[in-house]
């Protein structure tokens, strides 16, 4: 990735957008593939989520006016009532996008990552030699991830905070600035900071 990433061209101009990795689970903890299971949210995962919280409300009162969206998925639903009982907003006061939700693991998902050359050794030879567009027996690759949060990005008409996924934060940061797709998957995804995206620009807070 450039130093100087080129202008995001799926953001409409103007629009910020706060990009928000759930807090940490035990599964996160253990490098187990968790995809679309819904695994809560551990001690460090809400003092995370209550961090956020409090970074985003010395922002006040602009956001007030943003929209509020989160992944059905309930460690981030979990992380996004936290976020908004910091914010002194009604914690269930959101609305979900299944768009962006995590990429499906598929068959992986459950799997430890320590586990999986001796599991599963065709799969792993596979990611390895096709990172964005291996897909996991009945799950997604990178590259059907990035389609659906490109959709996503381009739908967007309000400043938003929005509690998502490591692979939705790696594939928009893809889609925006022009990353080489073999380097997508690969891209860091903290749990305690928050991106925000607009005009072209990124910065973790």
């Amino acid at each position: 990735m450039n130093n100087e990433p080129p202008p995001a061209t799926l953001l409409k101009p103007g629009l910020t957008l706060y990009l928000i990795r759930h807090g940490e689970t035990d599964w996160n903890k253990e490098a187990r593939y968790q995809g679309q299971r819904d695994i809560p949210l551990n001690e460090t995962g809400r003092a995370q989520a209550q961090r956020h919280g409090e970074v985003l409300k010395a922002l006040m009162p602009a956001l007030a006016e943003f929209d509020f969206v989160s992944s059905p998925l309930g460690r981030a639903v979990e992380t996004m009532h936290l976020v908004r009982t910091a914010l002194g907003l009604a914690a269930r006061d959101f609305r979900t996008d299944p768009d962006i939700m995590e990429l499906s693991y598929g068959h992986w998902e459950g799997q430890l990552a320590a586990e999986l050359p001796e599991k599963d050794p065709a799969g792993l030879a596979g990611k390895i030699s096709n990172p964005f567009g291996w897909r996991p027996t009945g799950g997604e690759s990178y590259s059907d991830l990035q389609k659906r949060v490109s959709a996503w990005l381009a739908r967007l008409d309000r400043d938003t905070v929005a509690v998502t996924h490591g692979g939705v934060s790696r594939v928009a940061r893809g889609a925006l600035f022009g990353v080489d797709v073999n380097l997508v998957p690969f891209l860091g995804a903290p749990q305690d900071k928050i991106l925000k995206l607009g005009d072209g620009r990124m910065q973790w807070l």
